[in-house]
């Protein structure tokens, strides 16, 4: 399970920032405004919202994001976000953020699951149960 805990202080340059962390049906969440929109979106549309929490530089978050994606295609009724821990730096920190990735599960803006690294087969198990659970919900 990959985790990153800071920026690791090297010569690269931001052209690392060219890893696709975004597409599919994940939203890049920019700005505080953009996330409680999303957020109002979702509680009006009954959907569960996974946030991760991820940086450009995070060796873990950039192996996961490729499979955050292909989850985001999977599960259209599941609203999945992803929010720079460097470009909402303030925001990040209010969700106590200690290392990157972090993912958070939103049920009408409440979290009920939260799962810290790049652990594919336990974000796989959670996003199935979380499925599950609001299939069994709506019966």
């Amino acid at each position: 399970m990959g985790l990153c805990f800071g920026k690791s202080q090297t010569d690269e340059d931001d052209s690392v920032k060219n890893v696709e962390f975004a597409g599919g049906n994940v939203h890049l969440i920019t700005t505080t405004e953009s996330w409680d929109q999303k957020l109002a979106e979702a509680s009006k549309d009954g959907k569960i919202v996974i946030a991760n929490f991820s940086a450009t530089w995070c060796g873990p978050c950039k192996m996961v994001a490729p499979f955050y994606r292909e989850l985001s295609e999977k599960y259209p009724s599941i609203m999945f976000l992803l929010i720079d821990v460097e470009e909402l730096t303030e925001f990040s920190a209010s969700w106590d953020i200690k290392a990157t990735p972090t993912f958070f599960f939103l049920r009408d803006g409440q979290q009920v699951d939260k799962l810290v690294g790049a652990n594919k087969p336990e974000l796989q198990k959670r996003v199935t149960a979380i499925v599950d659970s609001t299939t069994q919900r709506q019966n």
